[in-house]
């Protein structure tokens, strides 16, 4: 079972990573320039929306549909996927951010840290 707390934890101890506000919700992006965000969470921390392809939500939301959804709308379509945090062991919700964080950060920043 994960928390918010362990969301926010994981996300910002990846290279480059900040929060900022992101409308009603914490945003991690990617602290490069015209970095990209990578995941975001609404204040009651219940839920995270990650940054994925298509090929990875079609992936996770196959293996766990009890933990990952389509975000019901375009983005949904594009890629952005729901996990339901409560739900979610400590090792799926670290290759999960990361998926997104690889997805968000430069080339560069991607092989100076091939172990994510």
């Amino acid at each position: 079972m994960s928390t918010s707390d362990d969301l926010r934890t994981l996300a910002l101890s990846l290279p480059a990573a900040l929060e900022k506000p992101h409308f009603d919700r914490s945003g991690f992006r990617v602290d490069v320039p015209k970095g990209k965000m990578f995941a975001t969470m609404p204040a009651d921390g219940t839920t995270a929306n990650l940054m994925l392809s298509r090929e990875e939500q079609d992936m996770l939301c196959t293996a766990e549909p009890a933990i990952f959804a389509p975000v019901p709308n375009k983005w949904g379509e594009n890629g952005a996927t729901v996990i339901t945090l409560a739900k979610a062991d400590a090792v799926t919700l670290r290759s999960a951010v990361t998926m997104a964080w690889r997805r968000a950060a430069p080339d560069k920043l991607r092989a100076a840290h091939p172990e994510l």
